[in-house]
C-alpha cells in the first residue's frame, strides 16, 4: 500500500529490517548444524538449503568462509555467556556454576564441528580464544565472587583457570557415551564448590 506524507518513510524498511534479522539467525542455526554434522567443509548451498534462502545471501553476508565461521563461533559464545548470566540471576551461585558448566559442554561440543578451521593457522581466526575467554570470564568470576562472598565457593578460584579446565574436559571424550567427560566435570566442580548446592 504506497502512502504519502510524513507516515511514508517507516514501514517497507521495518519490514526489511526484520526479514534481515530472520535470515540472518535461520543462516547462523543452519550453518552451526551443517558444520557439526559435516565439518566446515559443508557445501554454501547445503548450508542455504537448510535455511530457506539463496546462496547469494550467505555470500552477500558472509564473503568467505572463515566469515560464517566466525559468525557462528560469536553468536554460541554470545549466547553461551548470556546464559551464564541469566543462570546468576535465578540460582544460587553453586547451583549456576554446575547449571553453566553444562551449557559450556554444549558449546564445546557446537566448537568440535570447526576445530579444523580454528586451529588451522589462518589469521582470520587469531581473536577468537581471547575473545572467548574475554567474553565469558567476567560472567563465571562474577558467580564465583558471588559464591566465594556466601561460603559456597572456595574463594581461590581464577575464572580463566576454571573455564580452561572445563573446557579441556568436555573436548576430552567427544561422543562418549559412558559420559565420561560429564563424570569429571562433577568431580572438578566438587572440589570448587563442596557439597552440591540445593540451588
Amino acid at each position: 500500500m504506497k502512502m504519502t506524507g510524513l507516515d511514508q518513510p517507516i514501514a517497507a524498511p521495518r519490514r526489511k529490517r526484520a526479514d534481515a534479522v530472520r535470515n540472518t539467525e535461520a543462516v547462523l542455526e543452519a550453518a552451526k548444524a551443517a558444520f557439526a554434522e559435516l565439518g566446515v567443509d559443508a557445501a554454501m548451498r547445503d548450508i542455504a538449503t537448510r535455511a530457506g534462502v539463496g546462496v547469494g545471501t550467505i555470500y552477500r553476508n558472509y564473503p568467505q568462509r572463515s566469515d560464517l565461521i566466525i559468525a557462528v563461533f560469536r553468536r554460541e559464545l554470545d549466547a553461551t555467556a548470556a546464559e551464564a548470566d541469566h543462570l546468576a540471576s535465578e540460582h544460587s551461585p553453586a547451583t549456576a556454576l554446575r547449571l553453566w558448566a553444562q551449557s559450556l559442554a554444549r558449546f564445546v561440543a557446537t566448537k568440535r564441528g570447526f576445530a579444523g578451521a580454528l586451529h588451522s593457522g589462518d589469521p582470520a581466526y587469531n581473536l577468537l580464544p581471547g575473545q572467548f575467554i574475554g567474553v565469558l570470564a567476567p560472567r563465571v568470576q562474577s558467580i564465583l565472587d558471588a559464591g566465594a562472598v556466601s561460603g559456597t565457593i572456595r574463594g581461590d578460584i581464577r575464572a580463566e583457570d576454571l573455564i580452561h579446565a572445563l573446557t579441556r574436559l568436555a573436548d576430552s571424550h567427544p561422543g562418549d557415551a559412558d559420559d565420561r567427560a560429564g563424570r569429571m566435570t562433577t568431580v572438578l566442580l566438587d572440589g570448587v564448590i563442596g557439597a552440591p548446592s540445593a540451588g
